[in-house]
C-alpha cells in the first residue's frame, strides 16, 4: 500500500499517472496548500522541503530489513522509486535508462520550474510591472516547447519509442497551454504526443482523482 500526501498540481498527477499505470494500491491523504497544510510537522516529517507530493510505501522497498515503511519526497524521486518497484517504465538497459534520466531531468530542472513562472506571469500580466517577467518566462516556455518538437519529430515517446516515467513526468505540466501563453497548434509533432497521452486510462484516471480530492475537503471542482 502506497500512501500519497499530495493535492491536485502537475507535480502530483505525475504520481497519481504513475500510481495507475503500474497498478499499485494506494490511498491520498489530501495536503491543501491554500490552507498552508505543507507546513505542517507531521508534512515536514516526510517532505522537509514543504512540497507536495509525498510518498509512505508502507511496504518498504524490499524483503528483510527494507520491508519497513519508507518515505519518499520529490516527485522524480517519488517516479523513479516506483520504477525500481515495479521495474516498469525506466529500462534496465543503461544506454535507455540513462536517457530516460536526462529527460525527467530535463523536466524536473527545466520544463517545470519556467513553465510554472509562465503560468504565474501569464495570469497576473495586466498588473504594474509584470510585462518583463512575462516576456522572459514565456520566451522561454516556447524554447522548451520547441526542445519537445524537435524531439517527437523522430520519437514516439519522450525517451524514445518505449512509454516511459520521463512521458509521466511531462506531459501533466503541458495541460493547459494558453496558461503559459503557447499554442498547441505551432508544435503538431508535440501535439501528436500529447494527445495520445491524454488518451491513456491511466491520465484520465489521474484527473478524476485530481477532482475526487478536491471534493474531499470541501472544495469545488475544477476542470482542465
Amino acid at each position: 500500500m502506497i500512501e500519497v500526501h499530495s493535492w491536485t498540481t502537475g507535480n502530483a498527477r505525475k504520481v497519481y499517472i504513475m500510481l495507475e499505470e503500474c497498478g499499485l494500491e494506494f490511498r491520498i491523504n489530501p495536503i491543501v496548500l491554500a490552507r498552508g497544510e505543507q507546513f505542517s510537522p507531521e508534512f515536514l516529517a516526510i517532505s522537509p522541503n514543504n512540497k507536495i507530493p509525498a510518498i509512505i510505501d508502507l511496504d518498504g522497498p524490499g524483503g528483510g530489513a527494507y520491508s519497513q515503511p519508507y518515505s519518499v519526497f520529490e516527485s522524480g524521486a517519488i517516479l523513479m522509486y516506483l520504477a525500481h518497484k515495479t521495474g516498469k517504465f525506466l529500462s534496465n538497459d543503461p544506454r535507455q535508462r540513462s536517457i530516460t534520466i536526462q529527460w525527467l531531468m530535463f523536466q524536473m530542472g527545466d520544463l517545470g520550474p519556467m513553465f510554472g513562472q509562465a503560468g504565474h506571469f501569464v495570469s497576473r500580466r495586466d498588473q504594474p510591472g509584470m510585462q518583463a517577467g512575462f516576456d522572459h518566462y514565456v520566451e522561454d516556455a516556447k524554447r522548451l516547447m520547441n526542445v519537445l518538437e524537435l524531439r517527437f519529430a523522430d520519437n514516439d515517446f519522450v525517451a524514445g519509442n518505449d512509454f516511459s516515467i520521463a512521458d509521466i513526468a511531462i506531459f501533466p505540466w503541458c495541460q493547459n497551454p494558453e496558461k503559459r501563453g503557447l499554442d498547441f497548434g505551432n508544435y503538431p509533432n508535440f501535439k501528436r504526443w500529447f494527445d495520445q497521452m491524454a488518451a491513456r486510462p491511466s491520465v484520465i484516471r489521474a484527473s478524476e482523482i485530481s477532482e475526487d480530492v478536491r471534493e474531499s475537503v470541501g472544495m469545488e471542482r475544477q476542470h482542465d
